[in-house]
Protein backbone atom coordinates (compact mmCIF):
# COMPACT_ATOMS: atom_id res chain seq x y z
CA UNK A 1 0.00 0.00 0.00
CA UNK A 2 0.85 3.49 -0.24
CA UNK A 3 1.45 6.04 2.26
CA UNK A 4 -1.18 8.03 3.68
CA UNK A 5 -1.10 11.48 2.87
CA UNK A 6 -3.46 14.02 5.56
CA UNK A 7 -5.91 16.44 3.66
CA UNK A 8 -5.70 20.00 5.33
CA UNK A 9 -7.19 22.51 3.11
CA UNK A 10 -5.83 25.89 2.58
CA UNK A 11 -6.73 28.86 5.49
CA UNK A 12 -9.67 31.42 4.66
CA UNK A 13 -7.63 34.06 4.73
CA UNK A 14 -4.29 32.48 2.46
CA UNK A 15 -7.08 31.31 -0.15
CA UNK A 16 -8.65 34.42 -0.74
CA UNK A 17 -5.49 36.78 -0.18
CA UNK A 18 -5.59 39.68 -2.75
CA UNK A 19 -8.17 38.85 -4.85
CA UNK A 20 -11.05 41.03 -3.27
CA UNK A 21 -8.88 44.45 -3.64
CA UNK A 22 -8.96 43.78 -7.35
CA UNK A 23 -12.49 43.00 -7.46
CA UNK A 24 -13.43 46.04 -5.63
CA UNK A 25 -11.44 48.07 -8.61
CA UNK A 26 -7.94 48.53 -6.47
CA UNK A 27 -5.54 47.18 -8.61
CA UNK A 28 -1.92 47.10 -8.10
CA UNK A 29 -0.55 48.06 -11.27
CA UNK A 30 3.18 47.49 -12.46
CA UNK A 31 4.48 48.87 -16.08
CA UNK A 32 5.16 46.05 -18.46
CA UNK A 33 8.11 46.65 -20.50
CA UNK A 34 8.46 44.04 -22.95
CA UNK A 35 5.52 45.65 -25.76
CA UNK A 36 5.81 49.39 -25.78
CA UNK A 37 4.65 50.23 -29.30
CA UNK A 38 1.39 49.63 -30.93
CA UNK A 39 1.54 48.64 -34.38
CA UNK A 40 -1.95 48.95 -35.55
CA UNK A 41 -2.50 52.94 -33.75
CA UNK A 42 1.42 53.14 -34.52
CA UNK A 43 1.61 54.74 -31.76
CA UNK A 44 3.37 54.30 -28.25
CA UNK A 45 1.61 52.62 -25.27
CA UNK A 46 2.33 51.79 -21.81
CA UNK A 47 1.23 48.22 -20.38
CA UNK A 48 0.01 48.14 -17.31
CA UNK A 49 -0.53 44.86 -15.85
CA UNK A 50 -1.67 43.96 -11.92
CA UNK A 51 0.41 42.16 -10.08
CA UNK A 52 -2.50 40.12 -8.09
CA UNK A 53 -4.81 39.18 -10.87
CA UNK A 54 -2.85 39.54 -14.10
CA UNK A 55 -5.55 42.15 -15.60
CA UNK A 56 -3.78 44.52 -18.40
CA UNK A 57 -4.48 48.11 -19.19
CA UNK A 58 -3.14 50.34 -21.92
CA UNK A 59 -2.05 54.36 -21.39
CA UNK A 60 -1.22 56.15 -24.79
CA UNK A 61 1.92 58.39 -24.27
Amino acid sequence: MGDVIPFRPAPRKKKGEGKTLCKSGFHKWAIDQTKQFDVKQGKLVTIKRCVRCGETRTVLV
